[in-house]
Formats: C-alpha cells, sequence, structure tokens
C-alpha cells in the first residue's frame, strides 16, 4: 500500500472513531433539549393553574385568547375580531375572551369604544386585555432586509411575551402570525386555531420574483438582476417551507376567501381543518340605505375605502383618476371628486398620506381629490350613501370587506381583477353583472369613464344586483360558519 492509501485508511479510522462519540453527544443534546422543553412546558401549566380561578359558579370558565397586536388599528381584520368576541360571548356562557395586544396608547375601555363606533359592534361581556410591550419586534421597519423571515421571527418573541404573561385554554392567531402557533400548542399547551386573512407567503409571490416583476415588495434591484432573483426566490423556498411547517400544527384553521384557501391548502396540507369563513361584513346596515335615484347628472363622487398600507395601491387610484379627468368630454360636463377613506395605524402610514398628497399636487388633482382619515363609521355611510363608484385597486387582495360595503351601500364598485374580490365578491348573481374589475391606469381610467357613462337607469339595475348579492357575506352567516369552524377547539 503506497503512502497516499496509508494516509486515506487513517483518515478513514480517525472518522470512523469520531463518528460514534458524535452520534452520541447529538443524542445527549436532543434527550437534553426534549427535557428541557417538557420543562418549560409543565412550569407554563403549573402558573396556568395558579393564574386562574373558579368562576360563580364553581366552575373554572374556558379562556379563549386572541392574539391580535393591532386590535386598535380600524381595519377589516379587527372588524373579524370583535366579531368573533362576540359570537363566542353570544353562544358560550362560560367563556372568557382575551386579546393581546400592543395598543399601550390606550385602555381597554377606549379600544372597545373604538370598535362600537368604527364598526357598530357592541360586545355583550366585558374582555380582557393583556398589554405587550415588545411589539416593535413585528414592525417591518425593524427588518428592511429579510422582512418576512424577521417579523416571523419576531413573532416568536412577541408571542413568548404573551405566553409568559397571561396562558389561556384556547389559542387563537387572528392576525397572520402563524409562527407563534407551535409556541402556544407545545409549550402552552393549548388548542389553537388560526384565521387566516392573507397568507404570509403565496404561490403568487414565488411567481412574483421567478418572473422578475416589479412589486411593491419586490424592489427594482432585485428585478434587474438575475443573481439577487435568484437568491430570493431560494429564500421565499425556505420560508415557504418554515411557513407551511409551523402553520400545519393548527387544529384549526380558518381562511376568509377562496383565493386564500387555495394559498394555505398548498402550503400548510391541512385540508381536514380547514375551511372558508367569511368575514363579518355589516352589509345590513348598509342595505338600509336608501337606493335614491340619482339627482344630479353633473356631480359625481368616487370613495375608496382601505386603510393606506402600502398593498392597497392608493397611487394606482391616483394616476387612474388623473387620467380620467383628462377626458376632455367627460371633465367638461362633469363635476369629479375622489374620496380617500382609511386608516393610519403609525407614523408610516401618516408619511404615506403625506407623500400621496405631493402626488395629488404633481398630477394636478388636489383640487378633486380629499382624504378622510380614521373617520366615524356614521361619516362613512354618508361618504357611501352619496357616491357613484366604488373603487379599489390592491392586486390579491385576500377578500375585500371594503367592497362589500361599497356595494350593500349602492355604489358601483370597481375592484382590482384578482383575489377576493375576482373570484368571491364582484361575480355574476343570477346571471347578471354587480360589478367591474380592472388592472392597471388605463384599464381602471377606461372603466371609470364607461360607468359615468351609463344611463342612471342601468347603474342603478347594476347597483341592485350588487346589493342583492351582498347577503352572502352578512354577520349573521359569519357567527354561523365561525361557530361551526371553531367547535372543535370548544369541545
Amino acid at each position: 500500500m503506497g503512502a497516499e492509501g496509508v494516509w486515506l485508511a487513517g483518515l478513514s479510522r480517525l472518522l470512523s472513531s469520531l463518528l460514534i462519540p458524535a452520534f452520541f453527544l447529538s443524542g445527549i443534546l436532543c434527550v437534553c433539549l426534549v427535557v428541557l422543553l417538557w420543562g418549560i412546558r409543565l412550569w407554563i401549566q403549573q402558573r396556568k393553574k395558579q393564574g386562574t380561578s373558579a368562576g360563580r359558579d364553581g366552575k373554572r370558565p374556558l379562556v379563549v385568547a386572541f392574539f391580535h397586536p393591532y386590535c386598535n388599528a380600524g381595519g377589516g381584520g379587527e372588524r373579524v375580531l370583535w366579531c368573533a368576541i362576540r359570537t363566542l360571548q353570544k353562544r358560550y356562557r362560560n367563556v372568557t375572551c382575551v386579546v393581546y395586544t400592543g395598543d399601550r396608547d390606550a385602555t381597554g375601555e377606549e379600544i372597545v369604544e373604538g370598535a362600537f363606533r368604527r364598526f357598530n359592534i357592541k360586545l355583550i361581556h366585558p374582555v380582557k386585555f393583556v398589554f405587550l410591550e415588545k411589539r416593535y419586534f413585528v414592525e417591518a421597519s425593524l427588518y428592511p432586509h429579510f422582512t418576512l423571515l424577521g417579523q416571523s421571527l419576531g413573532s416568536v418573541f412577541l408571542g413568548w411575551e404573551a405566553l409568559m404573561k397571561f396562558v389561556p385554554d384556547i389559542y387563537i392567531d387572528s392576525m397572520g402570525y402563524a409562527f407563534t402557533l407551535p409556541l402556544f400548542k407545545y409549550l402552552g399547551g393549548c388548542r389553537v386555531g388560526c384565521y387566516v386573512h392573507y397568507p404570509t407567503i403565496s404561490t403568487d409571490m414565488l411567481s412574483v420574483v421567478r418572473n422578475q416583476d416589479i412589486r411593491f415588495n419586490n424592489a427594482a434591484f432585485v428585478t434587474n438582476s438575475s443573481l439577487f432573483s435568484k437568491f430570493k426566490l431560494i429564500y421565499y423556498y425556505f420560508f415557504a417551507f418554515l411557513y407551511g411547517l409551523v402553520g400545519s400544527c393548527s387544529d384549526v384553521v380558518m381562511v376568509n376567501s377562496s383565493w386564500t384557501l387555495n394559498h394555505i391548502l398548498s402550503l400548510w396540507r391541512a385540508g381536514t381543518c380547514t375551511s372558508v369563513v367569511y368575514p363579518p361584513c355589516d352589509v345590513q346596515t348598509f342595505l338600509d340605505l336608501p337606493l335614491e335615484e340619482e339627482k344630479s347628472t353633473t356631480e359625481y363622487s368616487i370613495v375608496s375605502v382601505s386603510q393606506f398600507r402600502p398593498e392597497k395601491d392608493h397611487p394606482l387610484q391616483i394616476r387612474a383618476f388623473a387620467k380620467l379627468l383628462k377626458e376632455k368630454k367627460l371633465a367638461q360636463q362633469l363635476s369629479l371628486k375622489l374620496i380617500l377613506i382609511g386608516g393610519c395605524r403609525n407614523p408610516q402610514d401618516e408619511e404615506r398620506v403625506k407623500n400621496l398628497k405631493h402626488l395629488c399636487e404633481e398630477l394636478g388633482v388636489s383640487n378633486n381629490v380629499t382624504f378622510r382619515i380614521n373617520i366615524s363609521f356614521e361619516e362613512l355611510k354618508r361618504h357611501l350613501a352619496k357616491a357613484t363608484i366604488g373603487l379599489h385597486t390592491m392586486w390579491n387582495e385576500h377578500f375585500g370587506i371594503g367592497v362589500v360595503e361599497c356595494m350593500a351601500a349602492g355604489t358601483v364598485i370597481l375592484a382590482h381583477n384578482s383575489g377576493g374580490p375576482k373570484f368571491d365578491i364582484v361575480v355574476p348573481y343570477e346571471g347578471h353583472i354587480t360589478g367591474f374589475l380592472a388592472d392597471n391606469e388605463d384599464t381602471y381610467a377606461e372603466a371609470m369613464v364607461s360607468i359615468l357613462s351609463l344611463p342612471p337607469e342601468k347603474r342603478r339595475e347594476i347597483r341592485e344586483n350588487a346589493r342583492r348579492s351582498v347577503h352572502r357575506f352578512s354577520e349573521q352567516n359569519f357567527e354561523d360558519t365561525f361557530l361551526l369552524s371553531v367547535e372543535p377547539l370548544l369541545k
């Protein structure tokens, strides 16, 4: 045997001698980790027993906790939260509801009052609030790069704070922080469920990166580089694997639309416990608004209802509206107004509104555009009652409560040709048209021209069809499907 053979044989013996100790050490570390996690679980369970007491009837109430760090934001997700709590209070007398929130700038009473003022939702019993101090861990601004992964890991730290402050019997993530589910299930010993408004990552997002399309979450410097696009695609596939792993541990999965259902089924593979629960839209309140004949043929308002977040794509609305005003024949005949209604959650949203106002100035439409921020429910109804067109521009909107509200109020809806509006909401009803869809500046402007050019009686026919179609999104329908879905958690 040559010198090289001797060296290889020696190396092989060395590796063999190290292999058994390495396996042994790995086994010991795994056992230690399991013991540590089991010890933490027992410790948490002990704290739970010490922190709970029996009710007036001598029985300990069943505690259902909702993880909703932005419960005072005033958006569609918050409407789902408060309706879900009210539904449980109506159905189960032995259930106590808890909300984990990071809204430390308001008291519990102020948060509940805000829910009533914005959504017309009055709770039957008091709710316990657990105020979290580390909400900044889930702020997107903290993670300028690898935002999805950063926010998801940050939610684990925020979830740990929540678990340390209060341990429930049932845990429901109602805001899309799926990475908290295994924490509460395996360490907290809770039955866990979730209501998914929008998948953290979707196959559509993967296709955007793969095709190198520019979107608000896919910057130009990435799309212009094949190397960066491939790296981001690998990162997205890795994150999708983790997302599917943590989501699959949920005992009950509720999704808000057919579009969300398809993505969650492909990522989480939890079809047996997944169901569609349409969000509760206050359709009756808007249906009670009288559908009057159009009194004016010269003054029209176009209303948008959505939070001032980047994915809502308000710039598209303003640019399309500017193109509409350039239609000389139409502009000479009509007085047009665009009213942007929405909530601002934080300084980033407020800065976004400032930028939108600057865009209006650049396009010369400031006199025709009005911003109404964090308005009351009553004011929202007044604007929708007077509007001719309801405008929506978010690509792949998971559902679109604002779209439903516009249709119920009697506007002619013009929504994005994707997501929930395309597959669930702005669809023919009994063979009749209920609204219009578009996907870019030109098609939006063209659609608005077409709507405003229709005879008043034709617009009324579309409005009536839309109104009849929205009953399937009522609060009563939400209550029925929500209770049916969460029943396995409450047994």
